[in-house]
């Protein structure tokens, strides 16, 4: 049975918008009530579009520019006034090369997309935060657990997430939560294509986590910060 949260006259950002985690992670805020600002570098404009653009309010924005991280949170709080919570969500995956074999510009991609943009929606979402109680989560993944083969950088860079993570919490205890989630193997359209003869069914579906990051931002969650959530069920 799914859970229900009422969202109403509350304003969340959700980063990574257009793509299969974002777009869930904005559909379960909207239909809770939330005003959604939904933020991406490409907006959701064709016909294939993950993201249906009638249930958000869209923000175009780089999130590895701190003058535009800037301006987007000012344009989010003078378009609606408020901000209750950030969900940083954009991220993406590079991997398949030893550390010997990787060359920086895939390293410093990695932590622009997936460290960077966290680290600078977070800084300019927080004073915002305070003045509401927000929360933030943040994703980061289960492989930044432990080190492994391949794909070192992209672990690296969502182990930050995860500390940057720990850190907001403590810094602003009793003011702003933050917590993370972990995802393994997410069933979306771009991994069903990378991986077609794995099994499918044991992923999760996008839906699922945008559940429980929803969960994160509630009252209910309250008790709750600084925390690591898994959500990769049987991947």
């Amino acid at each position: 049975m799914s859970a229900t949260f009422d969202f109403s006259d509350r304003v969340v950002v959700v980063t990574g918008a257009s793509g299969a985690l974002g777009s869930a992670v904005a559909e379960r805020f909207a239909g809770a009530g939330a005003t959604v600002a939904a933020v991406d570098v490409r907006a959701p404009d064709d016909e294939d579009a993950l993201l249906d653009p009638s249930l958000v309010d869209f923000y175009e924005a780089d999130l590895t520019d701190e003058s535009a991280v800037a301006d987007l949170f000012d344009a989010v709080v003078d378009d609606h006034g408020r901000l209750d919570a950030l969900c940083n969500v954009a991220g993406t995956w590079m991997g398949g090369d030893p550390i010997d074999e990787t060359d920086v510009d895939t390293f410093d991609a990695l932590f622009d997309v997936n460290l960077r943009t966290m680290f600078l929606a977070s800084k300019h979402a927080i004073p915002h935060l305070q003045e509401t109680a927000g929360a933030i989560v943040s994703v980061s993944a289960r492989s930044s657990l432990e080190g492994g083969e391949g794909d070192g950088p992209y672990r690296a860079s969502k182990a930050g997430v995860r500390l940057l993570t720990e850190t907001i919490a403590e810094e602003n205890l009793g003011t702003v939560r933050a917590n993370a989630v972990m995802p393994s193997v997410i069933d979306t359209p771009m991994n069903r294509e990378m991986m077609p003869d794995a099994d499918h069914d044991e992923w999760v579906d996008p839906a699922d986590i945008a559940q429980v990051v929803c969960f994160l931002c509630t009252e209910q969650a309250g008790v709750t910060s600084g925390a690591a959530v898994p959500v990769y069920g049987e991947a």
